[in-house]
């Protein structure tokens, strides 16, 4: 099933904790159309953005189930549909892209609740992006973000670093 004209139904709750696990990560119908929005109201643009090159889905949706199998937030916005891990390494690497997407969203008007830099090794290229549309109170913060593991904790920092 085709969420958007490039995201798909399938990439959005594809796991492989879910299936090592045996979850059940079937959307329920609202969450199914918080993914619809996700994807046509942001994923679809940011894709335009990067010069329709393909972005790479980590983690969407989440069920309640599969976010505690994760150690997950309890009020992560993946549970609602509302949130995407990704990459776009034919733009660049992760942090390339980020810093691309930080400037340009609100550049653009285009909302969104989180954008976050997440883990980027430097020496490895590896990391991902998080993005959120809104949290569990349909806000739209603009919050930009650096999560680094420093010490074996998570530092949380303002802006892309």
């Amino acid at each position: 099933m085709k969420l958007s004209p490039n995201f798909s139904l399938a990439e959005m709750t594809h796991s492989q904790t879910a299936a090592r696990e045996g979850i059940d990560n079937t959307p329920k119908p609202e969450h199914l159309e918080n993914l619809k929005r996700l994807c046509v109201e942001l994923l679809e643009p940011i894709r335009s953005m990067l010069g329709n090159r393909p972005i790479t889905v980590s983690s969407g949706y989440r069920s309640p189930q599969l976010n505690a199998a994760v150690n997950g937030s309890n009020s992560s916005a993946h549970s609602i549909g509302f949130a995407v891990d990704f990459n776009c390494h034919s733009f660049g690497n992760v942090k390339t892209v980020a810093t691309f997407l930080a400037h340009e969203l609100p550049k653009r008007g285009i909302k969104f609740d989180q954008l976050i830099l997440e883990f980027y090794d430097p020496k490895t290229g590896t990391g991902w992006i998080h993005l959120g549309m809104y949290n569990r109170q349909m806000q739209q913060r603009g919050q930009i973000l650096t999560f680094r593991r420093i010490g074996g904790k998570t530092d949380i920092q303002k802006g892309i670093i």
